[in-house]
C-alpha cells in the first residue's frame, strides 16, 4: 500500500499502476478497497487503478484528532486526493458510500471526468438501513466499541439488518475481517467512525445536494440492482434522470455490493462505459 498526506491525515491506497486511464474506486463504510477486487482484477491491465482506503471506519491509519470527517467534509477530500496525486481525466467510481454526488454539489470536480455510481446512498437514504444502528448506538457512551465487537461474529455480519443485507452472495470471512479489524481493535478508528456517522444533515440538504448532479456535464453511468432493498431502485432511476448525461444499467440478482455479487456483469457494463465516445 502507498501513502499520501492530505489535510486531514496519512490516506493509504492502491495504485496498479500504467499510464492510465484512470479510475479511482470509493467504497462503503467499515470497507476497503478489496470491495472492488473482482472488477479490478479484470481491469487492471488496460486501466490504472487506484483504490484509496477512505476513513469511513475501515482504515488502519487513524486520521489527525482534530480532523473534520463530516459527509461533506470526506466528499470534498475526494477533489484533494485526486489533485494531490496529480491525476486528471479521471474516472471516479463508487459502491455503497455516496460521497460523489456531494462532492459535485460542495467541491471540484474538474479533474473528474466520468462518474460511475454504483448502488449507493443517494437523496435523504444517508444512512441507509444496515448503518443506521450505528449512527444511533455512536452517540451512546461505549454503544460504537460494543457494535464493533459484535461484528467479531460472523452471524451479525451476516444479518439481514447488517450487512448481510447488502449483498446476495456472502463476502468471504477474510475479506470482511480485514474490513471490521480496524474499528474493532482501534479507539482512534471509531473516534473518526463516529465523527463520521454523526454527521448526517437533514433531509432537505441531502436532496440540495443530490440535486447538483444535474449541473455535472460528464457522462455519467449509473449501475443498480432491481432487489436491493438496501439503496432502492427508484434512486438509481431518479439519478440517472438528473445527471445531464447518464446511461443506467439494471441488473438482477445482486444487492448493493454489485462489485460483490456481480463482477462479471459490473465490469462488462464499466468497459463498454469507458470506451463510449
Amino acid at each position: 500500500m502507498e501513502t499520501v498526506e492530505l489535510s486531514v491525515g496519512t490516506i493509504e491506497y492502491e495504485d496498479t499502476g500504467g499510464p492510465g486511464p484512470v479510475i479511482v474506486f470509493l467504497h462503503g463504510l467499515t470497507m476497503d478497497g478489496t470491495l472492488w477486487r473482482h472488477v479490478v482484477a479484470d481491469l487492471r491491465d488496460d486501466y490504472r487503478c487506484i483504490l484509496p482506503t477512505w476513513p469511513l471506519g475501515g482504515h488502519r491509519i487513524p486520521m489527525k484528532p482534530a480532523a473534520d470527517l463530516s459527509l461533506s467534509s470526506l466528499a470534498v477530500l475526494i477533489g484533494e486526493f485526486v489533485e494531490r496525486l496529480g491525476l486528471t481525466q479521471v474516472t471516479l467510481a463508487q459502491n455503497d458510500w455516496g460521497g460523489a454526488q456531494v462532492l459535485i454539489a460542495n467541491g471540484d470536480t474538474s479533474r473528474i471526468d466520468r462518474m460511475i455510481i454504483t448502488a449507493s446512498e443517494a437523496f435523504e437514504n444517508y444512512p441507509p438501513p444496515p448503518a443506521r444502528p450505528i449512527a444511533v448506538l455512536a452517540r451512546i457512551p461505549g454503544g460504537l466499541f460494543l457494535t464493533m465487537q459484535a461484528m467479531r461474529l460472523r452471524a451479525m455480519r451476516r444479518s439481514p439488518r447488517a450487512w448481510g443485507g447488502m449483498s446476495k452472495r456472502a463476502v468471504p470471512t477474510e475479506v470482511m475481517d480485514g474490513w471490521f479489524r480496524p474499528a474493532t481493535e482501534n479507539a482512534q478508528v471509531r473516534r473518526d467512525l463516529r465523527k463520521y456517522v454523526t454527521s448526517v444533515p437533514d433531509r432537505v440538504t441531502l436532496r440540495t445536494w443530490a440535486a447538483a448532479s444535474a449541473g455535472y456535464q460528464g457522462p455519467a453511468l449509473v449501475v443498480w440492482g432491481t432487489e436491493d432493498r438496501v439503496m432502492p431502485i427508484e434512486h438509481g432511476r431518479r439519478l440517472a434522470e438528473l445527471f445531464p448525461r447518464a446511461e443506467l444499467v439494471e441488473l438482477a440478482d445482486c444487492y448493493t455490493l454489485i462489485p460483490e455479487d456481480c463482477p462479471r456483469e459490473l465490469t462488462s457494463a464499466i468497459r463498454g462505459f469507458l470506451s463510449s465516445p
